[in-house]
């Protein structure tokens, strides 16, 4: 915007305006040298005895001098402050660089956005093709099989079905009953068995509620889902199913507009899964409940960067039973918009094509239950 970069200068005004300086000036001043870069030049206020030449002729009665000298004084009187119009003309040229400078400025530093899948939609594919970032090429391409034809990100809501999803919320609220975290942020990783508790995590598999909390259902469905997933991301990137294995962290989430307490309550930072997660080939995400119905804010939301100065953000409204799915490189740079009101739950499953990330599935506590029947079952050895 247009500021003042000197005080008034004899009858000229100096503005800045974007990258050029703009010198208005009245009349009178209009033939004076314009000082730039350190150039000294004095400027006349008017009232200098050598400014105005006057041409003295006598006459009789003096009475046409003393005319004369009136007339040049009110010439020069006027000369000294710019008529209506000179200022009409000074304010209008104002405006026009003010208007030149909006211009230049959102056009070039502008964040647009862009919507992925609404909340409304029902979707049974949408996908976005990117470029691979370089780094993630060059580390993917070392395993056959787990290449993409091109990477990118994808959306469906006819992977995982409404009663599966229902059953992991279930199954989720389940877990979240035996510990929360002081935040925003909750987390249940039923391979690890981390539980958010408090501003620590606990191994909720040493909890003695645990046993009663997972039924065979919780289970059977849980890996079911999984494996849909798992297909999903295959067919999309064009992989072999075979190449891509379940690593870590896979995860439940639990998200509100508590404060943050630790740094693990904050989960709104812009980053990519790939820097964040060594292991992390392709990140996939279900969403258990919905977007502005069980909860607001906390939309998805994909950063592309576009030049130096333009973004686009591209957003995803979560819904239950919709599954999200993408490439975990710089490619997909993303963040989940602060909750602002509800409870947010998702699951977060993440895949990598390196076999030494690869983990096997959860082993719930009911498993050791089926194990040690299974056991006491089987006939002894002789």
């Amino acid at each position: 915007l247009p500021l003042p970069v000197a005080s008034r200068d004899g009858s000229c005004y100096r503005f800045l305006v974007s990258i050029s300086l703009v010198r208005v000036c009245t009349r009178e001043e209009r033939k004076k040298p314009f000082p730039f870069l350190g150039e000294n030049v004095a400027m006349s206020d008017g009232s200098g005895g050598g400014s105005v030449r006057q041409r003295k002729k006598s006459s009789g009665d003096g009475t046409g001098s003393r005319a004369r000298k009136s007339k040049a004084t009110g010439s020069t009187a006027s000369g000294s402050s710019p008529s209506a119009a000179q200022q009409h003309q000074m304010w209008a040229r104002i405006v026009l660089m003010v208007g030149i400078a909006a211009i230049v400025y959102f056009t070039t530093f502008r964040t647009r956005e862009k919507k992925f899948a609404t909340q409304r939609e029902v979707l049974e594919l949408r996908t976005q093709p990117l470029d691979c970032s370089r780094p993630y090429l060059e580390e993917i391409s070392k395993f056959a099989g787990c290449i993409p034809n091109r990477c990118g990100r994808f959306v469906s809501d006819k992977i995982v079905s409404p009663a599966e999803a229902g059953i992991l919320l279930d199954l989720a609220r389940a877990g979240f009953a035996l510990g929360q975290s002081a935040g925003g942020a909750s987390i249940l990783d039923l391979h690890s068995g981390a539980l958010s508790k408090g501003t620590q995590f606990v191994n909720v598999y040493r909890l003695p509620e645990a046993k009663q909390l997972f039924t065979s259902q919780h289970i059977n469905v849980y890996r079911h889902v999984k494996a849909k997933v798992q297909q999903a991301v295959a067919e999309n990137f064009r992989l072999s199913a075979d190449a891509l294995h379940l690593t870590h962290p896979t995860f439940f989430s639990r998200l509100t507009n508590a404060t943050a307490k630790t740094i693990h309550d904050e989960y709104w930072h812009e980053h990519v899964d790939k820097e964040t997660y060594n292991s992390f080939h392709y990140t996939t995400l279900l969403y258990l409940t919905d977007y502005g119905k069980d909860f607001t804010g906390g939309r998805f939301v994909f950063i592309d960067n576009e030049g130096k100065h333009n973004r686009t953000h591209v957003y995803i409204e979560p819904k239950r039973a919709r599954v999200s799915g993408f490439t975990s490189g710089a490619e997909n740079m993303h963040h989940v918009e602060q909750v602002t009101g509800g409870v947010r739950y998702a699951i977060t499953i993440s895949f990598t094509c390196d076999r030494e990330y690869a983990m096997a599935d959860p082993k719930f506590a009911l498993d050791d239950d089926e194990d040690d029947q299974n056991a006491e079952e089987r006939p002894a050895e002789p």
